[in-house]
């Protein structure tokens, strides 16, 4: 397929900036790139205009490195908390991916970030704090603190019931040897010599 070259007006991933002159092939440039005003072709004329497009680059580059500058200070201090499902063993349904950082950071901070600047080696699979390296800009890196907890619910703890001591004996039986304090109800018994009624003696008068 024929090649053809373009000045870039607006940067475009992988291929470059604004005022670069790239190759491509003919029918990209052809259906998109010149109809989108994405590029224009290289032409006497239009090389002159590509001072005014190294200094819209220049100010656009200078803006960007800004703003990423002031958004790695904010992320810095952020912790972002993620709820994830788990199993009965703790262990995550799943796992958390540099778009569900993404996500979670519009949602909850509303910072809108191309996820291809959220660097993990492999998805999180554990729960527990976590440090993301943030690589906003080529001149601009800093690492954001991601907590991770589970929304399941702990199990409940299993309740044990206290043993209960087996009777060896049944109600109302005495044992042997067993001593009983005297019903506070019942009277308490005479004396002998109270119980015998006295005897007159012989010398006794009458």
């Amino acid at each position: 397929m024929p090649k053809v070259e373009v000045i870039l007006t607006h940067p475009i991933v992988g291929l470059g900036a604004e005022s670069d002159t790239v190759k491509v092939s003919a029918g990209y440039a052809r259906n998109f790139l010149l109809p989108q005003g994405q590029a224009i072709t290289v032409t006497h004329g239009n090389k002159r205009r590509l001072e005014a497009l190294r200094q819209k680059r220049a100010e656009r580059e200078a803006h960007e490195l800004n703003a990423m500058t002031e958004l790695a200070k904010s992320l810095s201090k952020m912790t972002l908390i993620i709820a994830v499902k788990t199993g009965e063993d703790g262990k995550m349904f799943g796992s958390v991916t540099n778009g569900t950082i993404a996500d979670e950071l519009k949602k909850q901070f509303e910072v809108a970030l191309d996820k291809r600047k959220i660097h993990i080696e492999k998805p999180i699979k554990g729960l527990g704090e976590h440090e993301v390296e943030m690589r906003l800009h080529h001149d601009v890196h800093t690492t954001l603190k991601v907590i991770i907890n589970s929304t399941t619910p702990p199990p409940a703890p299993e309740v044990v019931a206290a043993p209960t001591a087996p009777e060896t004996e049944k109600r109302g039986k005495a044992r042997r040897g067993d001593i009983f304090a005297p019903s506070a109800a019942a009277p308490a018994p005479a004396s002998a010599a109270a119980a015998k009624p006295e005897r007159k003696g012989k010398g006794a008068k009458a």
